[in-house]
């Protein structure tokens, strides 16, 4: 199964990816962060960086899809919790979202726009959807902490206006999605990473909706 955790910058994905892979025994497949040879300077020079940033960021995320796919074809056999991969961020965030954000605030040139709009489309065509989506609702100074917390020099100058506008376009996302399960957790009023209570909460709501997806 293909488990996709979805939100904004600071949003808690990569921990509950973690944790959900600690307890289920899946894989993890990370955001391609470290190592990214484009992220310190796209904070610096938006509008240079834009284009070649999210190319790269789609490119990684074409590949991880490709490996999850891959997987399910390789051992169907297997049960669906012993062969399942939990993805930090997901493809269709960096269309839906980062990219169309970097458009319409004027940092990504519109040929550039168009461009990545058509590798995007045509990976679509190879493309299935998540088996569940879980989408990280955080608000500004929830997210502001994160990122503090985290430490990542490059995104500390991260203004609010383009945080808020992300988050904009991710209550759109969620609230036009239709390719699967949703899941929607308030992180605000969660704090999976320290209250087993709420970890042990989010689980039961996972193990819910995949009992009532199996055939």
């Amino acid at each position: 199964m293909h488990i996709a955790i979805t939100g904004n910058i600071g949003a808690g994905k990569t921990t509950l990816a973690e944790m959900l892979a600690a307890h289920y025994g899946w894989e993890v497949l990370y955001e391609a962060v470290d190592g990214n040879p484009y992220l310190a300077d796209f904070y610096e020079n938006m509008p240079r960086w834009s284009f070649n940033l999210q190319i790269y960021f789609l490119n990684s995320r074409f590949v991880q899809m490709k490996k999850i796919m891959d997987s399910q074809l390789t051992d169907p056999g297997k049960s669906a919790h012993s062969h399942t991969m939990v993805q930090d961020r997901t493809i269709y965030e960096d269309a839906a979202i980062f990219a169309r954000n970097l458009y319409k605030r004027g940092d990504m040139a519109e040929r550039d726009y168009f461009t990545y709009r058509q590798v995007f489309e045509n990976m679509m065509t190879l493309v299935r959807p998540p088996d569940l989506m879980i989408y990280l609702r955080a608000d500004l100074s929830k997210l502001r902490r994160q990122i503090q917390k985290r430490g990542r020099s490059f995104e500390q100058a991260i203004s609010d206006d383009y945080l808020s506008s992300l988050n904009q376009l991710y209550e759109e996302f969620v609230g036009s999605y239709k390719l699967g399960p949703l899941l929607i957790l308030n992180v605000n009023e969660l704090d999976y990473a320290t209250r087993p209570e709420n970890f042990e909460d989010v689980v039961l709501q996972i193990d819910s909706l995949l009992t009532t997806k199996k055939p």
